[in-house]
C-alpha cells in the first residue's frame, strides 16, 4: 500500500473539517424589535429618569474623594541634588568642550607647531 498522496490527504482534512462546522449547534439569531410596541413619549422619559437614577448601592452618595497633598519634601531634596550638581556638571562640560577643540581635525588647528600636510 502507497502513502496516501498530499492532495488526498487536503481533501480528507477539508472534508472532515468542513463536516465538524456543519454539525455545531446554529447561532441564536437576534431578537426582532420590530414586534415590539412603540413607547410614548412619557414611558421614553420614565425609563430614562429610572436609569440615571439608578443607584444601585448608594455608595456614590457618601464617599469624598482624598486628595493627597503635594511632596513638598521630595520636592525641595530634588531641587537640592541640582543645587549642588550644577557646579560640578558645568565643569564637567566645559572640560569636555575644551577637549574636543583642542583635537579638532577639520579646520584650523589651535596647536602651534604642526604641519599641515
Amino acid at each position: 500500500m502507497s502513502p496516501p498522496s498530499l492532495s488526498r490527504l487536503v481533501l480528507v482534512l477539508a472534508l472532515v473539517w468542513g463536516g465538524a462546522v456543519l454539525a455545531q449547534p446554529p447561532r441564536r439569531q437576534p431578537q426582532d424589535f420590530q414586534n415590539r410596541k412603540e413607547l410614548t413619549q412619557e414611558e421614553k422619559d420614565a425609563a430614562k429618569a429610572r436609569a440615571m437614577g439608578n443607584n444601585l448601592n448608594g455608595y456614590g452618595k457618601d464617599v469624598q474623594i482624598k486628595e493627597t497633598p503635594i511632596p513638598w519634601m521630595a520636592i525641595g531634596l530634588v531641587g537640592i541634588v541640582f543645587l549642588v550638581a550644577t557646579p560640578f556638571a558645568i565643569r564637567a562640560y566645559r572640560g569636555t568642550v575644551k577637549d574636543m577643540s583642542a583635537s579638532n581635525t577639520f579646520g584650523i588647528h589651535d596647536r602651534p607647531g604642526e604641519d599641515e600636510a
